[in-house]
C-alpha cells in the first residue's frame, strides 16, 4: 500500500513536471510570435485576413499554455453556466473534425441556465479530449451527441455518446489509466487527463455508462451545483 502511494506520487510529479515544462517551453516562441504579428500589422501590404487567422492561432496557443500551466496546482473555480462552455467548445470543434461525423449538443429544459464551479479552459479541454477520442473510435463517419441534464443531486450530468467501435466491459475502468490506447500513435494520456481534471480538480465524476461493441460508447460527467 505504501509502495503504491509512493509510486503514484512519483508518477504525479513526473506528470506535473512535464506539463509545466511544456508550458514554459511554449512561452518563449509564443511571445516571439506575438511580437512578429504586431510588426506585421504595421505593414499595409500584409493581408488583414492572414493576420486575423494568425492572431486566432496565437490566442489558441495561449489557451494551451494556460491549460498546461494549471496542471499540478488547484485551479480557481467559479460558477459558470455549463451549457455556455459546452456550446462554445462544440462550435470550436465542429469544423475541426471530419464533415462525415455529425457533432450535436442538446440541453434539456431542466438544465438550461444551470451553473457549476468550473475552470472554463480545463473543462473545455476535457470536452475536446472526449470528442477527439470519439472521432478516433470511428472509421471516418458516424455521430457524436452531447446531452446536458439535471441530475438527482441538483447538479448537472453531461452524456457524451458516439457511434464508434465500443469498449469491452472488462476494460471500462482500464481506459482511464495512463498509457491505455488503441491507437498506433500517441501516449494514451487523453482519458487519464480527463479523469484527473474532472475528479481531482472539479470534484466531479466521470464514468462509462454504456458501451456495446460495434455500436458505440456513452461517457457521463457529473458536476455538483455551486455552493453558496
Amino acid at each position: 500500500m505504501i509502495f503504491s502511494s509512493f509510486r503514484r506520487s512519483e508518477q504525479d510529479q513526473i506528470w506535473v513536471g512535464m506539463a509545466k515544462e511544456t508550458a514554459h517551453q511554449l512561452g518563449t516562441p509564443l511571445s516571439s510570435l506575438m511580437a512578429w504579428t504586431g510588426l506585421l500589422e504595421a505593414i499595409d501590404d500584409v493581408p488583414r485576413d492572414y493576420l486575423v487567422e494568425m492572431n486566432r492561432d496565437i490566442e489558441r496557443l495561449n489557451v494551451v499554455v494556460d491549460r498546461f500551466s494549471k496542471i499540478g496546482s488547484k485551479p480557481e473555480l467559479k460558477p459558470h453556466v455549463v451549457a455556455d462552455i459546452i456550446e462554445s467548445t462544440v462550435t470550436y470543434m465542429r469544423p475541426r473534425i471530419s464533415s462525415k461525423i455529425e457533432l450535436t449538443f442538446d440541453v434539456e429544459d431542466s438544465a438550461r441556465g444551470l451553473q457549476a464551479r468550473l475552470s472554463p479552459s480545463l473543462f473545455s479541454w476535457v470536452l475536446e479530449n472526449l470528442i477527439r477520442n470519439a472521432v478516433d473510435a470511428m472509421d471516418g463517419s458516424g455521430s457524436i451527441s452531447l446531452l446536458l441534464q439535471l441530475n438527482a443531486g441538483g447538479g448537472v450530468s453531461l452524456l457524451v455518446r458516439d457511434t464508434g467501435k465500443g469498449i469491452p466491459k472488462a476494460r471500462w475502468k482500464e481506459v482511464f489509466a495512463p498509457g491505455y490506447t488503441t491507437k498506433s500513435r500517441g501516449w494514451g494520456l487523453g482519458l487519464s487527463l480527463v479523469k484527473r481534471i474532472i475528479e481531482e480538480y472539479h470534484e466531479g465524476k466521470i464514468f462509462i455508462k454504456d458501451s456495446k461493441l460495434g455500436e458505440g460508447t456513452t461517457f457521463v460527467i457529473q458536476l455538483d451545483p455551486p455552493t453558496n
